[in-house]
């Protein structure tokens, strides 16, 4: 099984990005995540598009774009996204979420799906010829620094249990939230394959990029 580095843009130098995205291509960095936050689906405003499409257009590393907003059907036309990108959208974010699912498939995008902790995993069963991967959440959405959610492990061993009994092995599970080298490596064993990194993992005082990649990638 793969594992793939999604490193947080909202954790990197935002005053000096070009150079944080250089030193994140150094370090061999898979995905670059970027959270988008409305201030109503969660209470925090992050990225926007227009800093989204500015990436793009600076590095070959895929995007991996986390939309954290009301009815994200909405602006999916406002990003230049490719085959090689995912953009995730959450369950509960749009009324009939199969069709904004089925928007980004449509746009030769790459789809995901989130769900929270309180989220059933159930929520998944019915969409999973729209997705190209599984978010599960583990903390709550909105904020960077929160605790690991209790029940993170039990849920990406069901979560990978119930997409390999649909015939979806190769749906990959991502996870975002606290994922510190320690957590990376109970919930790579649970069955996570694309680990969502930040302050807890990549964007350290003491190491470089490249080291703390180095360091996270050793305990998978």
């Amino acid at each position: 099984m793969s594992k793939y580095l999604s490193a947080s843009l909202m954790c990197a130098d935002l005053t000096n990005l070009r150079g944080s995205i250089t030193e994140l291509e150094k370090a061999g960095i898979d995905y670059l995540h970027l959270d988008i936050m409305d201030g109503s689906f969660v209470p925090n405003i992050t990225l926007g598009f227009d800093l989204v499409n500015a990436v793009k257009k600076i590095t070959d590393i895929p995007l991996d774009v986390h939309m954290m907003v009301n009815q994200p059907s909405r602006f999916i036309p406002m990003m230049n996204l490719d085959e090689k990108d995912i953009l995730c959208v959450h369950y509960e974010s749009d009324i009939h979420i199969h069709r904004t699912l089925s928007q980004i498939k449509d746009k030769g995008i790459k789809a995901g799906l989130a769900v929270n902790p309180q989220t059933p995993l159930e929520s998944l069963e019915y969409l999973t010829d729209y997705i190209d991967m599984a978010l599960v959440m583990t903390v709550s959405p909105g904020f960077a620094g929160q605790k690991l959610f209790a029940g993170a492990e039990r849920k990406v061993t069901k979560a990978r249990q119930l997409l390999d009994e649909l015939g979806c092995k190769a749906v990959p599970i991502e996870v975002d939230g606290n994922i510190s080298l320690e957590n990376g490596r109970k919930l790579s064993k649970c069955g996570a394959e694309i680990f969502v990194l930040g302050t807890s993992s990549l964007f350290l005082k003491n190491k470089s990029i490249s080291e703390a990649a180095d360091d996270f990638r050793a305990v998978l």
